[in-house]
């Protein structure tokens, strides 16, 4: 372990492109809010060396265990996540310090020739690691091959539109759209899918930033935490909240297809999530409102886990649990 220099807050980053864009941008607020120097430290990640699908790397926590140790071990003082990533289990000795405002939750289709799921030809290769989305291609075109993929976006990118191998090429993928936006790609979607008809991931589009829960008192923790509340965004992180406690009541893990959508308006936080069978055929939905008790992060909260309880006891009662695998799966 590396003593830290006074002045000096050590941000820690998974080492992908995308996690180097947006942990950049993160880097850029607290600097600008805290004044002090911003170093990044990179933090390799069992889920950056793994092979196996997302379904099968054994639930969340690949991507975030390594930066959590760095934390923990005082190695960094900020841990920047991709929130979807996070365990929904709260560690006793890291706190949530931040969530910033949220970007761009959809997912994106990435197709060859301009082509959308509508057209897109029947048979046609469409790439996608991730049950839900897998669930949701089946549910709309059981008619394409779905074909399991990894990698960074550039290498994803690159089997639709790069050259290359024959029986590697695919006719699209499916990406979220903050994602592509960070990395300045944000041209390669050829079609958007409205959150509506097609629900993402529990706090997608969103980045989670980890301290560790014991405060420091010094100047510089001073001036971190002041940063930080400056950098969280009050109505996203209370939308999160109420994502990922659907996704933790239902005990679900990377396995299950399951997707989430909260958002705030008129003093109310609405909140549908949806479960479905991996193959497509089935799925469940609920949606839940409740009032805003109040102004701020507190009262956004409490309304997050208030809808968040009736959602998920909704889903469990109509056999959510016989549709898709959940429990003790993360």
């Amino acid at each position: 372990m590396t003593a830290a220099r006074v002045g000096v807050v050590r941000v820690g980053t998974r080492g992908s492109a995308l996690a180097l864009a947006q942990t950049r941008q993160v880097a850029d607020l607290l600097g600008k809010a805290s004044g002090l120097e911003i170093e990044l430290k990179t933090i390799t990640t069992h889920g950056d060396t793994a092979t196996e699908s997302l379904s099968q790397l054994g639930g969340t926590g690949v991507f975030t265990s390594a930066l959590r140790d760095a934390l923990l071990n005082g190695e960094i003082d900020v841990a920047v996540h991709s929130l979807k990533d996070l365990p929904t289990a709260q560690h006793p000795q890291i706190a949530l310090a931040a969530v910033p405002k949220r970007a761009d939750a959809r997912d994106v289709l990435c197709a060859r020739d301009g082509l959308t799921l509508e057209t897109l030809p029947e048979g046609a290769r469409i790439g996608t690691g991730s049950p839900r989305r897998i669930a949701q291609l089946k549910a709309a075109r059981p008619d394409v091959e779905v074909v399991d993929i990894r990698g960074n976006i550039d290498t994803r990118l690159g089997r639709v539109f790069g050259e290359g191998d024959d029986d590697r090429r695919l006719d699209a993928i499916i990406l979220a759209a903050a994602g592509l936006a960070r990395l300045g790609r944000a041209d390669a979607a050829t079609q958007h899918f409205d959150l509506s008809d097609w629900p993402t991931a529990p706090g997608q589009g969103a980045l989670a930033l980890e301290t560790r829960a014991e405060k420091d008192t010094s100047a510089d923790g001073r001036a971190l935490a002041k940063a930080l509340g400056v950098v969280n965004h009050v109505t996203t992180h209370g939308n999160v909240a109420a994502e990922r406690a659907v996704l933790a009541g239902l005990e679900a893990g990377c396995a299950a297809p399951l997707a989430a959508t909260a958002l705030v308006e008129d003093g109310l936080l609405f909140l549908t999530a949806t479960v479905y069978k991996p193959d497509g055929s089935e799925r469940l939905t609920s949606s839940h409102a409740a009032s805003l008790e109040g102004n701020g992060q507190a009262a956004l909260l409490e309304a997050a886990e208030d809808a968040a309880k009736r959602v998920v006891d909704e889903l469990l009662a109509a056999g959510a649990a016989d549709l898709a695998p959940l429990g003790g799966s993360r």
